[in-house]
């Protein structure tokens, strides 16, 4: 996307820029229209068809960011990312109603890498960056696990280095969502609590590998919950967690690439039965493989499969995606994607993550077509 360095002399944004120091101006403004079939609400279980524009994504979610970086000599630098999260259907803010909702964080880098305070992704968002093809688009991995786009943390202490093409990294959060919005932006977990020292931690790891070809990461993410946690989360105490394990892989052959991973995931506050419908089915596995093909210079097809399962229990779910792009420019880019899903058991879930609600009756089906206009400044 291109950038906008604002120099010496610009009061709009208080701001002076030398050899030394700049400012860096970005964002995507994304807009889809889609439309879902069999759609339910708590009040009509009647299956509908719905329209509308969603807020949260199209093929990418919108944002317009802040960066700055100043050269402190000796190699090291002292730098900032503002990050602000939004719905272009209304205006509003997404990441539970936060002005810098994607990252907020101040840093220190220097060839040993790079140390972050503040509001920030966690190591599962690094980790599934080569495997997930499709991301965070309307029909994607989200769809099946809504954390998947949300893999902040408030209050959280960061490391990322890279040498010679191996990447580590982790997080540890002592608050890690203070917002209380509601799912999927806020869980009104926001810890820092001199009685519960640990109600609503994070923390993650990350190791990854990257060449020209291919590269493979692992991640870990656990959450905890705390005694004020929103109540649709499960996670009502300190004592419950929320851990993901993250494998992935891609590779690139002849112009295609290639992705497929696993998510494992053991969930104290899993509202999913086992076959005795009584016990919980705390874990799951959802399993992924697609493709990015270039099929012109300006026409890019991708394609992904999911399945999610849980253990011991009739819930699980299996979503096919589709996305065609063209772009009109180096910038700008129309898109149009196209998703299925087959629920069974109690499973819900809609095939779209592109807004709230949207969901099936249980063990329902879905279907769901979306188009839309990107441009990236």
């Amino acid at each position: 996307m291109q950038k906008y360095i604002l120099g010496t002399g610009l009061a709009l944004l208080g701001t002076v820029a030398s050899a030394q120091s700049s400012l860096t101006l970005y964002g995507v403004v994304d807009v889809a229209v889609e439309h879902l079939t069999n759609t339910v609400t708590t009040t009509d279980p009647t299956p509908r068809s719905l329209t509308r524009m969603p807020g949260f994504t199209g093929s990418v979610p919108s944002r317009f960011g802040l960066r700055g970086s100043e050269d402190l000599g000796g190699g090291l630098r002292a730098g900032f990312t503002l990050e602000s999260g939004f719905g272009a259907d209304t205006g509003s803010f997404n990441q539970g109603n936060r002005l810098f909702g994607r990252q907020a964080f101040v840093n220190l880098s220097g060839n040993w890498g790079s140390v972050m305070l503040g509001r920030q992704y966690t190591m599962l968002f690094h980790g599934l960056l080569g495997s997930d093809i499709l991301g965070p688009n309307a029909f994607g991995s989200g769809s099946l696990d809504v954390y998947i786009p949300n893999a902040r943390a408030d209050n959280a202490i960061g490391y990322l280095g890279t040498f010679s093409g191996v990447t580590v990294g982790g997080t540890f959060s002592t608050g890690r969502d203070a917002s209380t919005a509601g799912n999927p932006g806020g869980t009104n977990c926001g810890g820092e609590n001199a009685a519960d020292k640990t109600a609503c931690r994070e923390w993650s790891a990350l190791l990854k590998y990257d060449s020209p070809s291919w590269g493979a990461a692992l991640a870990v993410d656990e959450i905890r919950g705390g005694a004020g946690s929103w109540a649709p989360a499960g996670l009502t105490s300190s004592d419950s967690i929320d851990r993901r394990i993250s494998l992935g892989a891609y590779a690139k052959v002849a112009g295609v690439k290639l992705g497929a991973g696993l998510l494992s995931r053991d969930n104290d506050g899993s509202s999913a039965k086992k076959h005795d419908g009584i016990a919980a089915a705390k874990r799951s596995d959802m399993w992924y493989v697609g493709a990015s093909y270039p099929v012109t210079p300006k026409v890019t097809v991708d394609g992904q499969v999911f399945h999610l399962k849980y253990k011991d229990s009739a819930n699980k779910s299996l979503m096919f995606a589709l996305r065609g792009t063209y772009a009109l420019s180096k910038r700008t880019a129309v898109y149009a994607t196209a998703g299925s899903i087959d629920n069974s058991g109690t499973q819900n879930l809609s095939v779209s993550n592109a807004a709230a609600g949207g969901v099936t009756a249980a063990g329902g089906n879905q279907i769901g077509f979306a188009t839309g206009i990107r441009h990236s400044f």
